[in-house]
């Protein structure tokens, strides 16, 4: 037992030693935000435990470095003049302030050894955060509205929205920024028109062709794409998706038929024990002995199995419309085989095994219409097209 205490206690030592090196590591390397993070997880557990008092003092170390360096580079970033560096100082400035929230209930931080408190130069960040705020909120303005204006390929008007996008989290509602980022969303958008062709001399179900053209149904959600598979005159399309049928092939109807003879022993009443002479057996008591009479049964078990299967095959191509080009082409097929059994039999149906028999209640069935077989067979093309949409990206 004493063993145990003493293993379970130089475990949490070296744990907690562990921890404190890689605090100091973090420190030493620069990761100072890390250094603090690992300092105020152990604080906040028990920030009066004697054996957190190593925290303490890395956290007063790493918050005083951390802060020393990001008002120098903040520093640095303002004396550059660069509108772009708007975003830097914002965020440098949210950081401080955000670290100063997480240590404060902690405080006081008592250091033992030295019998005072650790310091903390706090500072108050509000008016350079709202000051920050405000510029970079009037550079992302600026900048979007001249992407919008002046953008010649669809990345602009993308880059536009993001830039719009993230104003209206900083600064909900500044200006025309929400009428404007739905423009560029839409003026980014690649339009696909989606065409479906049947190459082969069978009839596509109507209803097959309208769920493979019903995107809804598929769940995607790709932000810069919108397919049309009615398309609009309005639109000017980039893309086309053809979706091809190159051959329906739909085999013939069979009927399989397989004949199994079964035989076995059951038992067929009772029957007095005779022994070598004829004579009747008894027990101690006087009795007769009885025994099981048993009897072989045969069965001539008849097994039919109707088949037809569908196969449709075909291949999904992406076209550049405004370069007239061919982008990719990925095929497409998928098999559906119908199969149904059913049974007979001649003889004492007892012989039979036990997963024959429910066969005997089956019966034989219409083949359904090749027009069925084809629209069976295009079930699983939906998750097949699904996947190739999924997977081509067009940028």
């Amino acid at each position: 037992m004493k063993k145990a205490i003493l293993y379970s206690t130089v475990l949490v030592l070296l744990i907690a030693c562990g921890g404190v090196k890689k605090t100091q590591e973090a420190i030493n390397t620069g990761n100072y935000s890390t250094a603090i993070n690992k300092a105020i997880r152990n604080l906040a557990d028990n920030k009066t435990k004697k054996g957190n008092q190593p925290y303490v003092l890395l956290l007063e170390e790493a918050f005083q470095k951390y802060t020393q360096r990001e008002l120098e580079n903040i520093a640095y970033l303002k004396k550059e003049g660069n509108p772009a560096n708007y975003d830097a100082i914002f965020n440098g400035y949210t950081r401080l302030k955000r670290i100063q929230q997480q240590i404060k209930p902690l405080l006081p931080l008592e250091v033992y050894e030295e019998n005072r408190y650790a310091k903390f130069s706090f500072n108050n960040y509000d008016n350079d955060i709202l000051v920050s705020k405000d510029q970079l909120s009037d550079y992302l303005y600026n900048n979007a509205s001249e992407l919008l204006q002046n953008a010649r390929y669809k990345e602009d008007f993308r880059n536009a929205y993001r830039d719009f996008e993230y104003l209206n989290e900083l600064s909900p509602g500044y200006s025309d920024s929400k009428q404007k980022m739905e423009e560029a969303h839409t003026r980014g958008l690649d339009y696909v028109k989606v065409n479906m062709v049947n190459e082969t001399e069978q009839i596509v179900p109507a209803r097959l062709e309208e769920e493979l053209l019903n995107f809804n149904t598929y769940g995607l959600n790709d932000k810069w794409t919108e397919y049309h598979t009615n398309p609009l005159d309005e639109v000017n399309y980039d893309y086309e998706m053809q979706v091809a049928f190159r051959a329906i092939n739909i085999s013939p109807e069979q009927i399989q038929e397989k004949q199994i003879v079964k035989e076995k022993q059951i038992k067929d009443g009772v029957e007095t024990l005779l022994d070598a002479d004829g004579r009747v057996v008894k027990d101690s008591l006087g009795n007769e002995i009885k025994i099981d009479r048993f009897r072989t049964v045969r069965c001539n078990f008849y097994q039919f199995t109707q088949l037809k299967s569908a196969q449709v095959t075909g291949n999904v191509s992406y076209i550049d419309l405004q370069r007239k080009q061919q982008l990719n082409t990925y095929p497409l097929s998928s098999e559906f085989v119908f199969e149904h059994v059913y049974a007979n039999y001649n003889g004492d149906r007892r012989a039979l095994d036990n997963n024959l028999v429910p066969l005997l209640n089956q019966v034989a069935v219409p083949f359904p219409t090749n027009e069925q077989m084809v629209y069976d067979a295009g079930e699983d093309l939906k998750s097949r097209l699904k996947d190739i949409v999924i997977r081509h990206k067009f940028n």
